[in-house]
């Protein structure tokens, strides 16, 4: 066992803390990670603050998570000492079910979280990323491109997956016609990787205030959903649209705005409860609402090589690990342009 230092959460809605914990010691086929950044999701608010049910205390979250091999055990062969790599959000999975044979494991029940999840062993609890260092199977670990800043694409490993897979599924290409609601932590991910992959994108925000941005990120619209002449304009134009948003917005106004066979994702949590969805938004034009989640393990790795290919990272504001909570509640007013990033080495300080 090592003693690993980070912060966490004590109990439900509890700031954050110093707290030291062990990780084990890297076995035959583990890899022992320097934590260099680590991401701030908004989940890890959601989870520390209990607002999901089913929170453990205490709570080390962090699932963005960047950093350099520093040991391997006698049985990896993907990575060595120095390597540039990062870890997402499970590191583990059942090895056995048809869902992994396919890439699917982000669904399997036997997921286990990087935090607020127990370890196969069904005892020892996951510790995520605001912490010095982890230890994770060699299958979990993904290799970050060296033209990648480690900062800069810690945010990756959620946010740029969780925009990636359903971009990739629904096929976003060229000659696509792709929405994104909400220029957040994610939307502006989405944005970025949909014009990579050749799409004609729009940001579909509350006001024109990250306007500016959203072109900059290759948005070629932007349009404010407060205006209601919005929707009447672009009633009927997209094939797919990507709901970031956690606030709880009327999706049958922006079910309108699909083509016929179009589809809505979910990838953003509602805070509240929706209005209910009228049938005829989707029976009169055989549009689909669907959900996505994060990605597999091979999904995830092909989504950082593409975004080496592209140069696409994150645009993070960089903290210290001492000002966590005063991050975890400017996310929640979303105050962020457009990630934080905990500096690993002011645990030091």
């Amino acid at each position: 066992m090592t003693l690993a230092r980070g912060y966490a959460a004590s109990a439900a809605k509890e700031r954050l803390a110093p707290y030291s914990f062990e990780r084990r010691a890297p076995n035959a086929d583990d890899v022992a990670i320097d934590i260099k950044f680590c991401g701030v999701c908004h989940s890890d608010i959601h989870q520390a603050r209990d607002e999901w049910g089913g929170a453990m205390f205490p709570m080390v979250p962090g699932h963005e998570i960047a950093g350099i091999v520093t040991a391997v055990g006698a049985n990896v062969s993907k990575f060595k000492v120095g390597d540039r790599v990062g870890v997402g959000c499970f590191v583990d999975s059942c090895t056995t079910c048809a869902s992994r044979d396919v890439d699917l494991e982000q669904y399997m029940p036997g997921l286990v979280q990087t935090y607020n999840s127990v370890e196969a062993d069904g005892v020892t609890p996951t510790h995520g990323g605001y912490s010095d260092h982890i230890v994770v199977k060699q299958g979990y670990v993904l290799t970050i491109s060296a033209n990648l800043p480690l900062d800069q694409a810690a945010p990756l490993l959620c946010a740029g997956i969780t925009l990636y897979s359903p971009l990739k599924h629904w096929r976003a290409g060229p000659g696509k016609k792709v929405a994104i609601i909400g220029l957040g932590g994610l939307g502006h991910m989405g944005v970025k990787i949909a014009h990579a992959m050749g799409a004609d994108v729009t940001v579909l925000s509350q006001s024109l205030a990250k306007q500016e941005d959203g072109l900059r990120f290759g948005a070629a619209h932007y349009y404010a959903t407060s205006d209601g002449a919005t929707f009447t304009k672009l009633a009927g134009q997209f094939d797919l649209i990507i709901n970031t948003v956690g606030a709880a917005v009327d999706w049958n106004d922006y079910l309108q705005l699909l083509k016929i066979d179009g589809t809505m994702t979910l990838v953003g949590v509602p805070d509240a409860a929706t209005p209910p969805v009228n049938a005829f938004r989707l029976i009169g034009s055989r549009r689909s609402l669907a959900g996505s989640m994060i990605g597999s393990v091979k999904e995830t790795q092909e989504m950082l090589d593409f975004c080496g290919e592209h140069g696409i990272t994150a645009d993070i504001e960089l903290i210290d690990i001492q000002a966590i909570n005063e991050a975890f509640e400017r996310v929640v007013k979303s105050d962020v342009r457009y990630r934080f990033v905990i500096d690993m080495k002011s645990l030091a300080a």
